[in-house]
């Protein structure tokens, strides 16, 4: 139940090409509290509930637990979830034997696009594709349930 992952902006649309799936995902947060994020997510036709814990000292991993609910038990979540529903599509893309899951962000995080990669040790190496752009693991800013409160239109020339 410990996730490694690494983020990065990405340069381009090219992934779009690339992509063998795509999904459009609402997510909210019962509780953004760093050290414990509850989130309520539906993707496609499906609800989930996921609990993630703090980072460690890296930044690549942390806890994560996620559960299946049924999908009109998580609107019902995310009716009461904290303001700032994230409105995005998913696109999953294969590069070598990692998957890339690409985030294009709409709404008040429109114009965000953001790469992560799930690894099964911290070290791991893996295939960057082209359109992959600076790394931004350990930028809490651009972390999902810190982009609910602080959304990518309200930053300044800091992006």
């Amino acid at each position: 139940m410990i996730e490694i992952e690494r983020k990065f902006k990405v340069l381009n649309n090219d992934y779009k090409a690339q992509a063998f799936a795509q999904n459009r995902i609402a997510q909210g947060y019962l509780s953004s509290d760093v050290a414990r994020t509850v989130r309520i997510r539906i993707k496609g036709e499906k609800g989930y509930i996921t609990i993630k814990g703090i980072g460690n000292e890296s930044g690549l991993s942390r806890f994560e637990w996620e559960k299946e609910i049924p999908l009109n038990e998580a609107q019902q979540l995310l009716a009461i979830c904290e303001k700032g529903v994230i409105d995005k599509i998913r696109y999953e893309i294969q590069s070598g034997n990692h998957v890339f899951e690409v985030d294009e962000f709409f709404e008040e995080n429109e114009g965000l696009v953001i790469a992560e990669v799930e690894l099964a040790f911290e070290a791991e190496l893996f295939e960057k594709p082209n359109w992959l752009g600076e790394e931004v693991t350990n930028d809490p800013k651009y972390y999902n349930a810190y982009l609910s409160k602080n959304p990518f239109k309200n930053w300044k020339n800091d992006n």
